[in-house]
């Protein structure tokens, strides 16, 4: 179906429109609607704990927040994949540990939830980049063959780094460690990274990693977005250019809602129309736009190339989405995020999914019949 056709589709009789935003360009993926009496889908809760390879102590894994989702359909459900941090005192954003835990929906409005982590900083080979910070806002994607292959930031309290792992049931985990290691002598190993968006396509009525001319895409990064490709996933090159310097396809524009950063935001889409990124934008009120507020966290959609995925060829000038319900404006990160970073097409509806404040997990949809 011509993703212009698709716009204009109907909308879900249980769900509302966004209020306040309109679609604007017919390019853009959605509209999205928020549910009627919208709440958050997951929430923290004090009664959930495990061993803690790091202490050997039992641990509240997700008594203070639940946040930054990634998701994944599998076995004809919705699989949430959060981040999540213990309650430890006082300690700033950056200073608890993170974990990952997993959420089952069977109808995208109920979700039923592991009571430990999927994964963790543990004592394995990747101990050094994730000891103590732990596994940070992840995204997901599927392979043609069935592999689930997460790429996640790994906080060792020293370098945010951007690492890949890849599991068959969402359960057991290869770690592959970062990205950018080996790249060139590591010559981004110690650079800030994070936040990596592979770029996937609509098969068989549901998301895939894609491929264009022989490799896979992935754009990432905060507070510019960068592009790096790969053969298998694991291994994967930045885009540089001729000076062998990082280009940004992706940057803050003054005067608008994204003036203060732009990050990636949940894996982007192949239509007819080009690569669909959703990314994060961050505002500056002194150079962005000042009723929006100081380093609030909305979403914009930006179009790229098919063929020339570094190419841009449009932008949104207006959110599509931003904090205005009262879970989405008040938690850890006091300035309000709707911070996208899951995606999935599940029974003719797309499902966004994204953190709220650092602290839940928020689900707006598009009914595309």
């Amino acid at each position: 179906m011509n993703i212009k056709t698709t716009l204009m589709a109907c909308l879900v009789t249980a769900f509302i429109a966004v209020p306040g935003f309109s679609q604007e360009k017919l390019w853009m993926m959605g509209p999205f609607e928020r549910a009627e009496n919208q709440q958050p889908i997951i929430e923290p809760r004090a009664d959930t704990s495990f061993e803690d390879p790091m202490t050997g102590r039992n641990v509240n894994w997700e008594s203070m927040a639940t946040f930054n989702p990634a998701a994944i359909v599998k076995d004809g459900s919705i699989q949430v994949l959060y981040r999540a941090e213990e309650k430890l005192g006082e300690k700033e954003i950056g200073g608890h540990t993170s974990r990952i835990g997993l959420a089952t929906s069977e109808d995208g409005l109920n979700y039923t939830r592991e009571p430990q982590p999927i994964f963790y900083p543990t004592d394995d080979n990747q101990r050094e980049f994730e000891w103590t910070g732990g596994t940070e806002d992840p995204r997901i994607v599927e392979t043609e063959d069935g592999t689930y292959v997460l790429t996640y930031t790994q906080w060792n309290r020293e370098y945010p780094r951007l690492a890949v792992a890849t599991s068959k049931d969402l359960k057991t985990w290869d770690k592959h460690g970062p990205i950018f290691r080996d790249y060139k002598e590591g010559k981004y190993h110690d650079m800030e990274t994070k936040s990596g968006a592979i770029v996937t396509e609509v098969k068989d009525g549901k998301l895939v990693a894609a491929k264009r001319n022989g490799k896979y895409w992935m754009y990432y990064g905060v507070p510019h977005i960068w592009l790096a490709s790969s053969e298998d996933l694991i291994n994967w090159q930045p885009v540089e250019n001729h000076e062998g310097n990082l280009v940004p396809v992706l940057s803050p524009r003054p005067g608008y809602f994204d003036s203060w950063l732009v990050e990636a935001g949940p894996p982007p889409v192949i239509t007819e129309d080009g690569i669909v990124v959703i990314y994060n934008a961050g505002n500056s009120n002194e150079i962005g736009v000042s009723e929006l507020g100081n380093r609030v966290y909305t979403g914009g959609q930006a179009l790229y190339d098919i063929d020339e995925p570094w190419k841009l060829l449009d932008r949104t000038a207006d959110p599509f989405i931003k904090p205005e319900k009262d879970f989405e404006k008040s938690g850890q990160y006091i300035d309000g995020t709707t911070f996208l970073e899951g995606l999935v097409l599940f029974q003719n509806t797309w499902y966004l999914y994204y953190g709220t404040a650092d602290s839940m997990v928020g689900v707006v949809t598009w009914d595309k019949k």
